[in-house]
Formats: C-alpha cells, structure tokens, sequence
C-alpha cells in the first residue's frame, strides 16, 4: 500500500462531492465536512490499544474503515489531504487551557496545523473534540472571526498565540501555542502520553465530539450533550451499555466492536 494520501477516498468519506483547489473556500469547506463525518474518538486509548501516527494506519482508520480518532490522527491525515490537494502546510503543537486557568503549566498535547496561502497565514485545527473550530482562522491577533458556529479569536504575546472562542457570551481559551514548524517526533511523543499514561483523561474516560452544520455533540462516559447555535445546551444520562452503543453509533456514526472485551470496558466507566 502506498504512503500517498488517497484524496478521492478521503473526499469520497467526507461526503466531498465538488472540486478542490488549493484556495480558501476548499479549506474553509473541508474543515467543516470532516468535523461532521470523522468523529473525535479515543477508542484505543481507552481500551489500552496503541495509536499509530502513520499515514497508511491513518487512512485505513479513518477512512476505509469509517472510524474516528484524537487530534494527532484528525490533524496528520488532514494535513496529508491539504498538502495532496497542494497547500502548503505544517503542523504546530499547543499546550491545550480549555477548563484550565489561563496561567496553567499544561503539556504539549494538541496538534493544529498552520496554512500559508498567497503569503497569509491561516489555522485549521479538526480535533479539538466537541468544540472544534468549524473553518478557518486568519492569523491575525485581536479580531473576532466568524466560524461556522461561534466566533473565534486570536491574541498573540511576543512569540505566544493563544485561540479563543465565544462560548455562552465569554472568551475563553482552547490552548496556547507558537508558529515554530513541529518535528514528527514531538508528536510520537506527545501521542504515546496522551494514549498510555495514567494522568490522561484519554485512557480513562470515553470522549466523543462530532459537530454538524447546526449541531455540536460530544459524549464523556454516560453523558451525552447536544449544543445547538443559539439553544441551551440539553444532556442526557445514558442508562447502561445498550443505549450507550446505540448513541455511539446514531450520533457518531461510529462502527463499534462486538467483542465482549470492549463491553467490558464501557461497563466499567464512570457514572458520575
């Protein structure tokens, strides 16, 4: 099997149906497509599986087998598609603040990609779980940005970038980051402690994310929530494994195992 990107698959995955170009409105449409059809997942982790970073895993994963990933897999195979498609591309790595202070000492564990396009910068960023951005963000500081849901914004201290949106009527921060191009290597690293170490919640807890045109979902364990533009959010406690796996399925449109062993393991998370 080749280690080039097969584009038509990945359009074809994506619900992808016209042209592509190296140009805004390709990746501005493309982020917003591949956020509703690959779902943020973190199966493997959870059930102690390794996570391989490869561009043939990636795309048998996500793309022949329909199944969903974190934001290393998400961010590599979509950087593998933007470069095919002819963008230049790189990838970035952020210390992620979402539910933390804005002065907490985080890890680098969050991947996004940086686009540069007729000399201007831009972000993308498809996985970021359940609040991912929707489109793209202009790499200028202090500007809100529309996005395909809430409005967005970048603010830069010297060398610092951090990416806010507006959730519930307040700026708050996904992560922080610099513009300095990341070697393969730091995010081998970066992916084995997020999918093997005990202080990360990926190993412990299941976390869905899949956002639509007007919808964004995310599940941890038993708790199913469903946000849409200008609505409370509603969530559900789901009841035991059967409706759990049916929500798996209808919402996230995952394929979900039948082994008994993975059964096991969604029995056992946490109710709370």
């Amino acid at each position: 099997m080749s280690d080039a990107i097969n584009l038509d698959a990945y359009l074809r995955r994506v619900g992808w149906a016209g042209p592509v170009a190296a140009d805004l409105a390709t990746l501005r449409g493309l982020a917003m497509v591949h956020v509703a059809t690959i779902t943020f997942a973190n199966l493997h982790p959870l059930m102690g599986l390794p996570v391989a970073l490869d561009l043939v895993t990636l795309q048998r994963k996500l793309v022949d087998e329909g199944r969903g990933g974190y934001c290393f897999e998400q961010n590599l195979l979509f950087e593998a598609v933007l470069r095919e498609i002819g963008f230049e591309v790189s990838g970035l790595i952020a210390r992620v603040l979402w539910r933390h202070p804005e002065d907490a000492e985080t890890p680098q564990t969050h991947m996004l990609l940086h686009v540069v396009l007729d000399g201007e910068g831009w972000l993308v960023d498809v996985g970021f779980g359940g609040h991912v951005l929707t489109g793209a963000l202009r790499l200028q500081s202090d500007i809100e940005q529309a996005t395909g849901h809430e409005p967005f914004r970048l603010l830069q201290h010297d060398a610092e970038w951090r990416m806010q949106s507006l959730a519930r009527g307040e700026w708050r921060t996904l992560y922080r980051f610099d513009l300095r191009p990341v070697p393969m290597v730091d995010y081998v690293v970066a992916n084995h402690y997020v999918s093997t170490h005990s202080a990360s919640r990926f190993v412990s807890n299941l976390l869905l994310g899949r956002t639509t045109a007007d919808r964004r979902l995310s599940l941890l364990n038993y708790e199913f929530t469903e946000r849409r533009i200008g609505h409370e959010p509603t969530r559900q406690r789901l009841r035991d494994v059967a409706e759990l796996r049916e929500l798996m399925e209808r919402e996230f449109l995952l394929r979900i195992p039948s082994d008994a062993d993975f059964n096991r393991r969604l029995e056992g998370l946490p109710r709370d």
